[in-house]
């Protein structure tokens, strides 16, 4: 082989190993999601597992979806550096184990809205404690707004890479929004990242008057320094309720339509899958 062909030869095998290298994803993330309950809930499933592939190829890491949570095992997580709760939460005692497991030794984990809830005597009861009191912080679920509303949010923690860029105060896309049993303030292991802003109330349209806010303190996105992992109260789309029945399932608004939103979720998202835990 001459010197030139040799020359040409290493030039394409190295441009080839750089390209190879360069697609090679920066994380990879797996999605946890049931699909089944709540029309808004269904419409935010399948509205993040549109936009997150997008994000995926964008910013170049993995993004994959599974609604078979006995995935959620030891050697099936050790694919994923970042995991997702879309809309519900592992059920079985195996399960969450391997989850507890996969978070203490350094996973990380994101959830959205209804992968916080938890009610005694539902059918998502209070009886995972670890989960709801120390991970998440928030106890059980203690009552939401309605209709879905937008709400102004304002931006606890400055620093935090999660609200990288975001302005003190921004629009956030209608979502219902929950209270919860306990208060986040008090506990020194919690990060709020988010709350409602008192610009927002009253909150909610009803019709019953405790589904409309006038006052109080709500933290909608928060941090266990102890863990990686960010809750993210938002994953409610509105829909056409008067019409249910007509089986159209209009969605009127998507989770994903909002800029400022969508960089704090990306940022939340990429921290989890490249850095560290933030004390």
């Amino acid at each position: 082989m001459s010197r030139k062909v040799l020359a040409i030869f290493l030039s394409l095998f190295w441009v080839t190993a750089i390209s190879a290298q360069s697609k090679h994803p920066k994380f990879n993330v797996i999605a946890f999601y049931t699909g089944k309950n709540d029309l808004a809930h269904v419409s935010f499933v399948n509205e993040a597992n549109r936009y997150f592939p997008e994000m995926a190829a964008k910013h170049n890491f993995s993004y994959q979806s599974t609604s078979n949570w006995n995935n959620l095992n030891a050697a099936f997580l050790s694919k994923y550096q970042v995991v997702l709760f879309l809309d519900t939460r592992p059920e079985e005692p195996e399960q969450r184990a391997a989850f507890k497991k996969y978070m203490e030794n350094g996973g990380a984990w994101m959830g959205f809205h209804f992968a916080a809830f938890a009610l005694e005597k539902s059918a998502y009861d209070m009886n995972w404690y670890w989960y709801h009191n120390t991970f998440l912080g928030s106890g059980a679920y203690g009552s939401n707004t309605w209709r879905p509303t937008s709400a102004i949010l304002k931006v606890e923690d400055k620093k935090h890479p999660v609200n990288k860029n975001l302005p003190a105060t921004f629009k956030a896309q209608p979502n219902e929004w929950y209270r919860w049993q306990n208060d986040l303030r008090k506990n020194p292991d919690i990060k709020i990242l988010l709350a409602i802003d008192s610009a927002s109330f009253p909150l909610g349209t009803g019709p019953k008057s405790h589904e409309i806010w006038q006052s109080g303190y709500y933290p909608v996105v928060w941090s266990n320094k102890n863990y990686k992992m960010i809750y993210i109260n938002m994953g409610h789309n509105d829909m056409d309720y008067e019409h249910k029945y007509d089986n159209t399932n209009r969605t009127l608004s998507f989770t994903f339509d909002n800029e400022a939103q969508n960089n704090m979720i990306l940022n939340g998202l990429i921290w989890l899958g490249t850095g560290k835990k933030v004390k």
